[in-house]
């Protein structure tokens, strides 16, 4: 009695709680699951303005392509540039804060194409906030903890009371009735898709909630680094933008050999990062340079040589929550998973519907003798 009145109470709270999140647990996995193959698309659809055809030049150099920008649009403000550097003729990427994107060749700096944000950065978007600014990342963020509680309480009502009914819970009778079928489709692919979708969620959450990344660093013992801090002589000559950038990329080049990607990023308060990826199998190997962006003094450096367990936790945790982690069977493991969540809501649904529709009995009319 103990277990049963225990079951239906996890049966009340994943029902009121899938029903109170369904669609936008459908967004986020709908989305999802066509982000994680983000590169491929990208590389299939927009390879006539991300690539040029192949030359034995070497690269122009930021410094002209910067200065290129500046003359097509003096007004907007630069928010991030991105160098393809394991491709010679990937096309350097410059990102302005009124989210236009400039594409420029690499061997003459010349633009190869102009536009907005195309539509896999509105599916991330969608997927991070509803485009409801501040208040679609809260909704967002309290879905997703939700939806970790859904996939807990439905592993606790997955698991069957005997252990003879153990096959029954792991198979899906294609020839049953629909309502059968469905409540095998909700119950038994769940069940199959819940540990890749617990990683995905949890990693989700690491983005969401500062909290997390403390307990990441809780149970690693170690905390998040920042960086060492780096002291040099303020430079009594400042370069011009075009100049100092390309200063500050030569240079890193140099000194860290072998970089595969490369971005510059405005993160507000006068600061200048750029983020250096080198070839990886596991966590991400990228080293992370802090500047002053007024005169290009470094203030600080984080190596992924010196990573502690708490640094290497956030290093793999973006390649975790996109199935980028261990190639491409990995993001195809995840996709299916995403589509099954992108199901669940829905067969959920239906599995609550049928039940509300279903007639009562009648109950026996007692009569006086």
């Amino acid at each position: 009695m103990k277990n049963r009145n225990f079951k239906n109470t996890i049966r009340n709270i994943h029902l009121w709680l899938g029903l109170a999140t369904g669609l936008v647990v459908f967004i986020i996995s709908v989305t999802g699951a066509l982000y994680i193959f983000e590169e491929e698309i990208r590389d299939f659809t927009q390879k006539d303005f991300r690539y040029v055809g192949l030359q034995q030049k070497p690269f122009v150099g930021l410094d002209h392509i910067i200065s290129n920008f500046e003359k097509l649009s003096p007004k907007d403000q630069l928010r991030l540039i991105r160098i393809e550097d394991g491709f010679s003729n990937a096309t350097v990427e410059i990102t302005t804060k009124k989210g236009i994107v400039y594409y420029f060749n690499p061997y003459n700096a010349t633009l190869v194409k102009k536009g907005g944000e195309d539509w896999l950065q509105v599916v991330e978007h969608i997927h991070t906030s509803l485009l409801l600014g501040k208040t679609g990342k809260f909704i967002m963020q309290w879905s997703v903890v939700i939806f970790v509680l859904m996939l807990i309480t439905g592993l606790v009502l997955w698991f069957p009371g005997q252990m003879r009914l153990l096959k029954q819970s792991l198979t899906i009778k294609r020839k049953a009735s629909f309502k059968r079928l469905n409540y095998d489709l909700h119950n038994v692919l769940g069940f199959y898709a819940s540990v890749v979708l617990l990683v995905t969620a949890l990693s989700g959450l690491y983005f969401a909630f500062k909290e997390v990344k403390n307990a990441a660093s809780f149970f690693t013992g170690s905390k998040l680094g920042q960086g060492k801090a780096i002291v040099l002589a303020k430079p009594t000559h400042i370069d011009s933008v075009p100049v100092r950038y390309n200063k500050i990329y030569t240079e890193a080049k140099i000194k860290y050999p072998g970089v595969i990607s490369t971005s510059f990023s405005l993160r507000g308060k006068g600061e200048l990062r750029l983020r250096m990826i080198y070839p990886y199998r596991w966590a991400r190997n990228q080293n992370t340079f802090f500047y002053e962006e007024a005169t290009g003094t470094m203030i600080r450096a984080k190596l992924y040589k010196d990573f502690n367990g708490a640094d290497l936790i956030e290093a793999t945790n973006y390649d975790l929550h996109t199935g980028r982690l261990l190639g491409l069977p990995n993001k195809i493991l995840s996709f299916l998973a995403a589509l099954v969540a992108a199901s669940l809501p829905i067969t959920g649904f239906i599995i609550w519907w049928k039940k509300r529709k279903k007639p009562r009995k009648a109950k026996p009319v007692l009569t006086s003798k």
